[in-house]
């Protein structure tokens, strides 16, 4: 009886620490997830997925929802470079948008594909260069181009202790498509920001702003989020909640706020 006793007390007095440690090894293993997501080139297979909602669109201020499904793939090309291949995959649902008819449906695909060094530079900087194209996938012509549009894609971001800052930029001109249709030139600029807290959650702040060059109009859409890592089952996540708010943009363009919330799934090696 003693000495299960003395057996008792031991385990009472380790199993404190023991848990301890576990809790610290998932908010370090969280905090380390949470730095790869800040970084658009990292090497971490993920898979976001995205409900975006805006209003205010036209007139008769119509809605447009949008489910994107952004796969995340890094492919080791040697002991120095990576390829990282992002596709964002959009569903959408527009309503009572002045002069065009209620649709849903797939839109236009997007797929990038940056060339990235596996190391930072001496300098700490990490940057990745490569070719975007938008692909007219939609199943209605109101919810895409009908263009096949291509262009070069770069980014370039410093991580500094709790600190992510870059910037992501593209450019996509149309090469085929229908001729009834409008060429595309457009411009897009991402500016960007992440501070980490504890426990793995990020707060970041960016622009999503769209130059057309055919209408010589911005679209400028400023994002606030704070996400979480956290294990879910065996699976590691991100949960995400963004604000946003359209400062500019055309007559087509949302208008005031917008909401984005997001999963993402991870898949650490």
């Amino acid at each position: 009886m003693k000495n299960r006793l003395t057996r008792i007390f031991a385990l009472s007095s380790v199993l404190p620490s023991m848990l301890l440690v576990s809790h610290t090894a998932f908010a370090d293993s969280a905090a380390d997830l949470a730095k790869k997501l800040s970084n658009p080139v990292a090497a971490l297979i993920s898979l976001p997925v995205k409900f975006n909602y805006d209003e205010n669109i036209g007139k008769d201020e119509g809605s447009r929802t949008t489910i994107t499904i952004q796969p995340v793939i890094p492919i080791d090309l040697n002991e120095e470079w990576n390829i990282i291949s992002r596709t964002i995959i959009p569903i959408v649902a527009q309503r009572n948008i002045t002069g065009l008819p209620d649709k849903e449906g797939l839109g236009d695909v997007v797929t990038t594909n940056w060339f990235s060094p596996k190391a930072p530079s001496e300098s700490g900087w990490i940057w990745g260069l490569g070719p975007v194209a938008s692909l007219p996938t939609a199943t209605d012509e109101v919810l895409g181009s009908e263009q096949w549009s291509v262009g070069p894609s770069a980014l370039a971001l410093k991580q500094e202790g709790k600190i992510t800052y870059g910037f992501l930029a593209h450019h996509l001109v149309s090469v085929a498509g229908d001729d009834d249709r409008a060429d595309v030139s457009s411009t897009f600029v991402q500016p960007f920001f992440a501070y980490a807290l504890q426990g793995g959650r990020t707060l970041s702040f960016n622009t999503e702003s769209t130059y057309d060059h055919e209408i010589e109009e911005w679209s400028i859409p400023v994002n606030a989020k704070i996400s979480q890592v956290a294990k879910v089952g065996g699976q590691m996540v991100q949960f995400g909640a963004n604000l946003r708010y359209w400062v500019d943009g055309p007559d087509s363009a949302p208008e005031g706020p917008g909401l984005t919330l997001d999963v993402t799934f991870l898949f650490p090696k």
